[in-house]
C-alpha cells in the first residue's frame, strides 16, 4: 500500500465519540460522554419540521447559507457583537461548529504557521491544527480556577502564532473569560496583527454570576476576531448540525471557499425550520439558563453527597470529576483514566470522557461528565455513581 499522510498519525480518533460507541455497546448504559441532550428541541422547531417536510426546500441551499437564515442569524446576534453584521458578507453558514472551525482554521493557516491553544482544550483543535497546516502552542489554563499565565500568551505571539483559539465557555472546564481576560487577549492580537478564533456554542449556558462577552464586540476586535458557533446546544439540535462563522469581510469571502468544497452546503430544510429557534424571544434564552442552572445544581450536590471531588463549571454542561482517589485504590493501581472510563461503563453503566484527551500536560486524574440530561436520567446517573462512592468506604 503507499504510504498514508503524515498528519493522518499525530492525532487519534475522538476520544468522547469513542466512548459513546462503547456506551451504546454496553445494554443500559447512561451515557454522560459525549454532550448531546435526551430531551426535545424547543416546540417551534419541531412544528417547523413538520412544515418544511412537505413544503421544502428539498434542495441545495446557496452554498454559505440560504439567505432568510442568514438574515436570522444576523439579527440574533447583533446586540450580542455591538454592531449589524452583514448576512451576505459577513456570515457563512456550516455543517456545525465542527466544520467552522476547521473552515476557520483552513482559511487564516499556511503550513507552519503557529496557532495558540488553551490547555485543556475541545479535543478537535489540537487535530484541526495539524489538518490546517499548523503547529499548536499550548497554554496552560491554570486549576482551579483556570485562570492564565498572559506573558505566555505574549511569548506565542511574538514567536509568531497567527492566533489564538478560545474556547468561551470552555470545554472541558466550564470556564467563563472574563472581560478583563478577553481584553488583554485582544489587546495583544492587535499588537501582533493576529486573529482571536472564539468557539461559543455554549454562549447562552452561562450561570449566575458569570457573563458571557464576545470577543468580536470588544473594541477594534471584529477584524481580528473569526467567531465559530452553532445551533447544536442552544436548540438542542446537535444531529441538524448547523453552525455558521462571522467575522470580517475579507476573512468570510476565503472562507465560502474553503467551505464550498469541504461540505458544499448545510442541509436546506433544516436551515429553514432552524428559523423558527433563532426567532424565539429573550424568555426562551432565559428560560432555558433556568433550566441548566436547576440541571448543574442537582447533579454537583448529587456527587457531593456521593463525595466525588469536582470542578463547579461557570457555563457550559461539563464538569470534571477527580478520580486520583480510586486510581490509588488496589483495585485500580496503574490504570490510566481512559482504562477507569471503560470500567466504569462496563460495571457502572455511565459513560465518561477520560480528562487525558483534553489535555497538552500529563493530566491523568480527571474524568469529563455532563448534565445534559432529563433530571430522571440524572438521578439514575447519580444512583448508579454512588457505587464509585462505595469503593472509597
Amino acid at each position: 500500500m503507499p504510504r498514508l499522510s503524515d498528519r493522518v498519525g499525530k492525532f487519534t480518533d475522538s476520544v468522547i465519540r469513542r466512548m459513546t460507541r462503547i456506551s451504546d455497546s454496553v445494554e443500559g448504559s447512561i451515557n454522560l460522554s459525549q454532550g448531546f441532550p435526551d430531551f426535545d428541541p424547543p416546540k417551534e422547531l419541531l412544528d417547523a419540521l413538520s412544515t418544511v417536510a412537505y413544503k421544502g426546500p428539498h434542495q441545495y441551499s446557496v452554498t454559505f447559507g440560504a439567505e432568510n437564515f442568514r438574515q436570522a442569524l444576523a439579527e440574533k446576534v447583533r446586540n450580542t457583537m455591538n454592531r449589524e453584521i452583514d448576512p451576505e458578507k459577513e456570515i457563512v453558514v456550516t455543517c456545525g461548529g465542527t466544520e467552522a472551525m476547521i473552515c476557520a482554521m483552513m482559511t487564516i493557516c499556511n503550513p507552519g504557521d503557529k496557532v495558540m491553544v488553551f490547555s485543556p482544550f475541545y479535543e478537535n483543535y489540537g487535530a484541526d491544527a495539524i489538518l490546517s497546516g499548523a503547529e499548536p502552542i499550548y497554554i496552560p489554563l491554570n486549576p482551579p480556577s483556570y485562570d492564565f499565565d498572559l506573558s505566555l500568551i505574549e511569548d506565542g505571539f511574538k514567536a509568531g502564532a497567527k492566533a489564538i483559539i478560545v474556547c468561551n465557555p470552555s470545554n472541558p472546564c466550564g470556564k467563563v473569560f472574563t472581560y478583563d481576560e478577553l481584553m488583554a487577549i485582544g489587546k495583544l492580537a492587535l499588537k501582533y496583527d493576529a486573529f482571536v478564533v472564539t468557539d461559543e456554542v455554549y454562549e447562552h449556558l452561562v450561570y449566575e454570576p458569570n457573563v458571557h462577552i464576545s470577543a468580536a464586540s470588544l473594541p477594534g476586535m471584529f477584524d481580528h476576531t473569526i467567531t465559530c458557533n452553532s445551533l447544536s446546544k442552544t436548540y438542542s439540535i446537535t444531529g441538524w448540525r448547523l453552525g455558521y462563522l462571522i467575522g470580517p469581510e475579507d476573512v468570510i469571502e476565503n472562507a465560502k471557499k474553503v467551505h464550498d468544497f469541504l461540505t458544499v452546503g448545510a442541509a436546506a430544510p433544516l436551515q429553514e425550520a432552524a428559523i423558527a429557534g433563532l426567532n424565539l424571544p429573550q424568555s426562551y434564552y432565559d428560560g432555558l439558563k433556568e433550566l441548566y442552572t436547576k440541571k448543574r445544581d442537582y447533579f454537583l450536590s448529587g456527587l457531593d453527597k456521593i463525595g466525588l471531588k469536582h470542578n463547579v463549571p461557570q457555563g457550559s454542561y461539563f464538569v470534571l470529576v477527580d478520580i486520583q482517589d480510586f486510581l490509588d485504590l488496589d483495585q485500580f493501581k496503574g490504570w490510566s483514566d481512559l482504562e477507569f472510563c471503560e470500567w466504569m461503563v462496563r460495571n457502572i453503566k455511565v459513560a465518561a470522557v477520560p480528562g487525558s484527551s483534553f489535555f497538552r500536560e500529563n493530566v491523568n486524574n480527571l474524568i469529563r461528565l455532563h448534565f445534559a440530561r432529563s433530571e430522571e436520567t440524572l438521578n439514575e446517573a447519580l444512583k448508579r455513581l454512588s457505587k464509585l462512592g462505595d469503593l472509597l468506604k
